[in-house]
């Protein structure tokens, strides 16, 4: 069903519900049951704009894996770990422990911290950072990604950003980039005509995306630092879902140009296209493989939406999936040992995760109506789009499926959900 309804989209311009322009905010909805007590105590702060450790907590708070201390449960606020009764930590049953400074020397912010082993009475971790004052929650974003792989052993991924698109009352169409955590959104990009697709390039600096501002479906590309942007597509019928290659040379593309939607790669370097599927059905939605050999897509060639795989220099498709009645929208790990999809059967469309060397799905999310699901940067998490009655909204769920989280677009809608690199 969401196959056909992005084509249509594509074909028809579509309508798209509109609601209010509000931020993310995050409701943790589930977590593991070994969760680690962890402390993260206040950091001694010569007045900071940014409040270190809040972050941090949170952070690591919504990744499901630590049971945090509430600071009003603290015997102490040591900033060092020199100052540190560890007795009274173990006699509270607290694991680990972080303490810190931030020191505003010169207009410039010296932030330190410190992750402690409260059973063995000593440092595992300790960093001395400077910081500017607009980067100090990137700062703690980074300290939360070290704090966090030291524990579990698992990459962070708290830097990194998230793009999607919106719609407000004004029926005005947004699309966004923020961090992990939904702070600090920005407008990329803003249209009174649909937005679709965000597609982030291998590096993060740049943006691919669907717009019909000119009343047609056109591919841009934006650099995000400048603002900067450029039409790459805009042939007759659709122009869509856009999919960077590895090396950051190249788009896959869904157009329409010679009939039936087909697959296409487009060289951005010579603007020369090469047809990757030939078929009389609706070939859409590519996805690269991370070594870039393969590309994965979505077609109804069967009778029904499944997956399908074909070199990216063309050549024979095979096709991946044979369970349920629709398979779509793939998103591949960054270490390409797995597929998330949009798993669906009856009227009841599920996030699922394919093992590339079984080719089995386990299915991680309860439905009815979630899609567009995309792999953190560490290949730990997958977030996708869901929705309750007409409200839409963002989650995350672990790979195994045990956390989960659920990022809230207040009074409104968002919908197409892309982890950056």
């Amino acid at each position: 069903m969401f196959l056909f309804r992005n084509v249509l989209i594509l074909l028809l311009t579509g309508l798209i519900t509109p609601s209010s322009h509000a931020g993310l905010t995050i409701e943790i909805t589930e977590g593991i049951e070994s969760a680690l007590p962890l402390a993260i105590v206040p950091f001694a702060d010569s007045g900071a704009p940014v409040n270190i450790r809040d972050i941090v907590n949170a952070n690591l708070e919504r990744s499901g894996y630590f049971k945090m201390m509430p600071e009003s449960y603290m015997p102490a606020q040591p900033g060092n770990a020199n100052e540190v009764n560890f007795s009274n930590w173990q006699s509270l049953g607290q694991n680990y422990m972080v303490v810190g400074k931030v020191n505003n020397i010169g207009g410039q912010y010296e932030v330190q911290f410190q992750l402690l082993d409260v059973y063995k009475s000593n440092q595992l971790l300790g960093y001395r950072m400077t910081s500017s004052a607009t980067d100090l929650r990137r700062t703690a974003h980074y300290i939360s990604d070290l704090i966090f792989e030291k524990l579990t052993g698992k990459k962070g991924a708290f830097s990194g950003r998230i793009a999607y698109i919106t719609t407000d009352d004004s029926r005005l169409h947004r699309l966004q980039v923020a961090d992990a955590d939904g702070f600090n959104p920005q407008n990329i990009a803003s249209s009174p005509e649909p937005l679709m697709s965000p597609s982030w390039s291998p590096d993060g600096k740049r943006i691919a995306y669907v717009s019909f501002e000119r009343k047609s479906a056109a591919i841009y590309i934006q650099t995000l630092a400048t603002g900067q942007r450029e039409r790459v597509a805009e042939f007759r019928g659709i122009n869509g879902a856009p999919s960077w290659s590895p090396d950051g040379g190249r788009l896959a593309l869904t157009l329409s140009k010679d009939g039936n939607p087909d697959i296409y790669i487009l060289n951005l370097a010579t603007r020369a296209l090469s047809k990757i599927t030939k078929s009389a059905s609706i070939d859409t939605e590519p996805a690269w493989s991370p070594d870039g050999s393969t590309i994965v897509f979505t077609s109804d060639r069967g009778g029904k939406p499944q997956l399908y795989a074909v070199s990216s220099q063309g050549g024979t498709e095979k096709r991946l999936t044979f369970s349920g009645d629709y398979n779509a929208a793939a998103s591949f790990s960054p270490d390409g040992k797995y597929i998330a999809m949009v798993h669906g059967n009856g009227n009841s469309y599920r996030i699922g995760i394919m093992d590339m060397s079984t080719r089995a799905i386990n299915v991680l999310t309860a439905g009815p109506s979630d899609e567009s699901p995309s792999f953190a940067p560490n290949g730990g998490m997958i977030l996708y789009a869901s929705k309750e009655g007409r409200t839409g909204f963002l989650s995350a769920i672990s790979i195994d499926g045990k956390m989960q989280q659920k990022l809230v677009f207040d009074g409104g809608e968002v919908r197409e959900p892309a982890w950056s690199p």
